[in-house]
Parts: structure tokens; C-alpha cells; sequence
């Protein structure tokens, strides 16, 4: 029996990576084409091949959804827990990681600096964090299709908390375009003029941007150009936390 899933698994995989004529497969399984057919429409059936006009098997439909229900099981806190604390470690910065969560962007994990004991940064786990004048904010929206952020962007009523606010859709769209081209963002007090933030794209096995990481400071403790001189290791963790989510390295 085991070895009658293995082969069924290898049917999958060969189908995946091109068509697969009933030859083939029956060679693939070992077994007559009579019954290579039965195990293909099986499959078939479950939506894990499909049969093409042709006559082949490719990739069908099921094995996508099965793949969709497991990157939405992927426990994303879990994967980045130790790269994040390795983070903080080495540059003493508190780390944020956030996530789009419907309409918001929540932060979903924090790591504390101990530099911070006198002062708390406003951040918590749980909380929404400005969907525009902050560095993991500006990060997923700059990696957005178009027609999401559209929607995400249409509901907000910007504000100019401070003087570097982007507190227009203009100004705001051409921060996101150097984001997306330099592959990194800052926040350079645009929500609390104290705090400094830079922040770097996570992905997933697709390429998507489903997160992104930062680390944060008090101006008084770390200057923008000094939080940036740590943006190399900001962005190995980020990559880190891409690999550990299936995205591969050459997909840059």
C-alpha cells in the first residue's frame, strides 16, 4: 500500500511539472494502462489532476486549494519567534512583526528592547498600527495590488500627526513606489515624532508580501540613520522568515 502512494505521489509531481500522457503515468505507477487510467480519474475525481483536451493530466485544481488551506494554517508568529529574537539580540532594538488582518494591520508579535524600560513604546501585540504613517504599514502597502490598496486606502481619512506624515494619496504613493523599489521602509516620526522605525517585506511560498518586520527606536537612543545602519540584518531576518514560509531565495 505504501508504495502504491508513493507512486500516486509521484504521478502528482510529474503532473505538476508538465503533461502527463497515460503512458507515461502507467510507467510512472508500474502497472498496465487500464489501471494507470482508473488511478487517474481517481485523482480526477478528488480534482488532483485534471484531464486536458488534449488527452494529458496536469495539476488540477484540489492540490492548489490544499496548498491555499495549508499557507493559511501556517502559523506565522511561530515561524519568525526565533529569527525576531535573534534580531533584537544583536542590535538591542525592540522588533515588531505585523500582518494584514482584514482591513487593519495588527501587530502580531513584539520583541522588547531593554533599552525601553523607563520609556514603553505604545506598540502591543494585538493592536493596529496606522495603516500609512508607519514603516510595517508602508511595507505591505507598497507590495499590494493596486486594486487592494485602493480599497484598504479608500476608507482612510489621512491625517498629518506630524510633519512628516504622509498625509496625502499623492505624497503617500510616491513613498510607496521608492519602498518597493529600494525594498525597505522607514518611518521617520510620522506618527509619534519620537519614534524611529525601519521595517523590511516578508513573503510567503507564492512571493507575496504577507507581513513585514521592523525594529524600532527612541530618537534619543537611536537616530533613523543609526536604526539604518542595522538594515542588513533587518533584512537577512526578514528573508529568513520568507525561506522558513516556503519563498525561495532566487524569487529575490
Amino acid at each position: 500500500m505504501s508504495q502504491s502512494i508513493r507512486r500516486a505521489v509521484d504521478l502528482i509531481r510529474r503532473a505538476a511539472e508538465h503533461p502527463l500522457s497515460l503512458t507515461e503515468a502507467a510507467e510512472v505507477l508500474g502497472v498496465h494502462k487500464s489501471t494507470a487510467l482508473r488511478i487517474l480519474q481517481t485523482l480526477e475525481s478528488a480534482r488532483f489532476v485534471r484531464r486536458t483536451g488534449a488527452g494529458t493530466y496536469v495539476l488540477g485544481s484540489g492540490i492548489i486549494e490544499l496548498s491555499e488551506l495549508a499557507l493559511g494554517s501556517m502559523d506565522l508568529r511561530q515561524f519568525a519567534a526565533a529569527p525576531l529574537r535573534a534580531l533584537q539580540r544583536e542590535t538591542g532594538h525592540t522588533v515588531h512583526l505585523a500582518q494584514l488582518t482584514g482591513d487593519e494591520i495588527i501587530y502580531i508579535d513584539k520583541v522588547d528592547s531593554p533599552a525601553f524600560d523607563a520609556v514603553k513604546l505604545p506598540s502591543r501585540i494585538g493592536r493596529a498600527v496606522s495603516i500609512y504613517a508607519s514603516a510595517v504599514g508602508k511595507t505591505i502597502l507598497a507590495y499590494l495590488p493596486t486594486e487592494e490598496r485602493d480599497r484598504l486606502l479608500s476608507h482612510v481619512v489621512f491625517e498629518r500627526f506630524t510633519p512628516t506624515t504622509y498625509a496625502d494619496r499623492e505624497s503617500l504613493d510616491a513613498e510607496l513606489l521608492r519602498i518597493k523599489d529600494q525594498g525597505w521602509a522607514v518611518d521617520n516620526g510620522e506618527h509619534d515624532t519620537y519614534v524611529m522605525c525601519v521595517a523590511a517585506p516578508i513573503r510567503d511560498s507564492r512571493g507575496q508580501v504577507i507581513a513585514a518586520a521592523s525594529m524600532t527606536a527612541i530618537e534619543v537612543i537611536a537616530s533613523l540613520d543609526q536604526l539604518k545602519e542595522s538594515l542588513p540584518l533587518l533584512l537577512d531576518t526578514a528573508n529568513q522568515i520568507s525561506r522558513e514560509l516556503g519563498h525561495p531565495a532566487d524569487l529575490g
